[in-house]
C-alpha cells in the first residue's frame, strides 16, 4: 500500500462563521483505493499558497511511500531544505497529510485511530466551548458585554459544558506585547465575575487571549483574574519568548496555558524546560500531526503536564483531537465549537457524538467521520486572505480597545 493521489478542499464555513474564514483538508489515497482525510491548520500564507506547499510537501516527502512510515516522512518533512526547525508553513501541510495518513492506517486495519496510539484511556473526552452568541443574535456589542457572555456561559453549562472561554482583554495586534489598557483590566474583571455569579461552581472558567501582552502586563491583567479562580490563563504573552511563560507563572497563581501557535516537540520540550506551563494547547493540524502531538503528551507526563488540544478549526482536526485525547492519561479537556457546530457537523454527516459535556470517541475504521465532498465542494473558498489576521493598527488607550471575536461580522 502506497501513497498516491492527493485533493485539497478549501472549505468557506457559512456565517457565522465558527471556526475561522476558511478550512484546508487534504484527501489522500493509496495505489489501493483507501481514502484518508486530513486538515491543516496554517495560515502564514494565502490559501493558493498554502494549496502548492501541501502540494510539494506530499509530492516531495510522501509520495510512495507507504502511509506506515509516518516518522520516516515526518524526518524528511522536517529536514526539508537544510531546516530542522520548526517551520509552521511546512509543518501545517505536513500535518494535515500526517492526519490523512492514520485514517488510511485506520481504515486498512478496520480499526479507530485511537488504538493505534496505545489505546483507550479515556472512553469519554471532557470538552469546552467558547461563549459564542446564539444563532441568529451575533453581534460586535456581544463581545465586549459581561451580561451577554454570562447569559452564554449559563446556556451552554445547562447543556452540559462543564467548562467555558472567553477572551474580552482587547485585541492582538502585529505590533508585539503590549500594556494592557486599564479599561482592558477592568471588563476582564467584569466578564470574570458575571460569568462566575451565573455559573457559580458548575463550570471553569477559561480565560483566553491572543499573546497580546508584554510580561508585566500579563502579570497585572493575570493578577486582577485571580479571586475568580480561572482553570487557566490562555496564552498571555507573545509566544516567541518561551522564558517569559515562567516569569508570569512566578507572579500569577492561575495555571497558564499554551500551545496553539507552537510547532513540533521542539519548541514544546523548551516550553516545558523554561518552566511555568502545565497546560499545553497543541493544534494537531500544525504541530506536526498526530503522532508528533502523542510524543508531546509523553514529554508532558514527565513535567507533570496536562494536554488540552486546541481547536479554532474545521471537523478533522476536531476529530484527531479526540483520538488523540482518548489515547492519553494526562488528558484535561478537549476543545470544540459549541456542541460540534452546525457546519462542522454536516461536513461529517454527524458522525461525531457529542453528550452532556462530553465526546465520545468514534469506533468505527480510521478516523470514524464520513467526509461529505458534495458539502466540501458547496462551500469552496474563493478569496484570497488567510485564515486568521491579526490587527495592524496599534491599541486605542483613550477611547478603548474593541476586540470582535469569533469571525469578522463583515463577511
Amino acid at each position: 500500500m502506497k501513497l498516491k493521489d492527493l485533493e485539497i478542499f478549501i472549505v468557506a464555513p457559512p456565517h457565522p462563521g465558527w471556526g475561522g474564514r476558511y478550512w484546508i483538508f487534504p484527501k489522500v489515497t493509496t495505489d489501493n483505493g483507501i481514502v484518508g482525510y486530513g486538515e491543516c491548520y496554517a495560515s502564514t500564507v494565502g490559501p493558493k499558497a498554502m494549496i502548492a506547499v501541501i502540494e510539494d510537501v506530499f509530492h516531495r516527502h510522501m509520495a510512495g511511500q507507504s502511509p506506515e512510515n509516518i516518522e520516516w516522512m515526518y524526518r524528511r518533512a522536517y529536514s526539508s531544505g537544510f531546516t530542522q526547525r520548526p517551520d509552521p508553513t511546512v509543518m501545517g501541510a505536513f500535518s494535515g497529510l500526517e492526519i490523512a495518513c492514520w485514517d488510511i492506517l485506520g481504515k486498512s486495519r478496520d480499526r479507530p485511530v485511537w488504538a493505534l496510539l496505545g489505546g483507550m484511556v479515556n472512553e469519554r473526552v471532557r470538552s469546552y466551548t467558547y461563549l459564542y452568541p446564539e444563532p441568529g443574535k451575533e453581534s460586535a456589542a456581544f463581545w465586549v458585554d459581561p451580561d451577554a457572555a454570562a447569559a452564554a456561559a449559563l446556556r451552554f453549562v445547562n447543556m452540559g459544558f462543564t467548562a467555558v472561554k472567553f477572551d474580552p482583554a482587547g485585541p492582538y495586534t502585529i505590533r508585539g506585547g503590549h500594556e494592557p489598557a486599564m479599561s482592558d483590566i477592568t471588563r476582564s474583571v467584569a466578564f470574570c465575575k458575571a460569568i462566575r455569579a451565573a455559573v457559580g461552581d458548575r463550570a471553569d472558567l477559561l480565560f483566553g487571549t491572543h499573546g497580546q501582552f508584554t510580561t508585566p502586563g500579563a502579570i497585572r491583567m493575570g493578577q486582577a483574574l485571580e479571586p475568580y479562580y480561572p482553570l487557566w490563563y490562555e496564552e498571555p504573552i507573545p509566544p516567541d519568548n518561551l522564558a517569559e511563560f515562567a516569569e508570569v507563572a512566578r507572579h500569577v497563581r492561575v495555571p497558564l496555558a499554551t500551545g496553539e501557535r507552537l510547532t513540533t516537540k521542539a519548541e514544546f520540550g523548551a516550553l516545558l524546560r523554561h518552566g511555568g506551563v502545565k497546560i499545553l494547547q497543541p493544534a494537531l493540524g500544525r504541530v506536526g500531526g498526530i503522532w508528533e502531538a502523542k510524543k508531546i503528551a509523553a514529554m508532558a507526563e514527565v513535567f507533570n503536564a496536562e494536554m488540552a488540544p486546541h481547536l479554532y478549526a474545521g471537523p478533522v482536526e476536531w476529530a484527531a483531537n479526540i483520538h488523540l485525547a482518548a489515547s492519553i492519561p494526562n488528558l484535561l479537556i478537549a476543545e470544540t465549537i459549541e456542541t460540534g457546530g452546525a457546519f462542522h457537523q454536516k461536513l461529517i454527516r454527524n458522525s461525531i457524538t457529542w453528550e452532556d459535556g462530553y465526546l465520545l470517541p468514534p469506533t468505527t475504521p480510521g478516523l470514524g467521520i464520513q467526509f461529505d465532498e458534495d458539502v466540501a465542494r458547496a462551500h469552496p473558498y474563493t478569496g484570497d486572505q488567510l485564515h486568521l489576521q491579526m490587527q495592524e493598527a496599534p491599541c486605542d488607550y483613550r477611547h478603548g480597545n474593541k476586540f470582535e471575536g469569533g469571525a469578522p461580522s463583515t463577511e
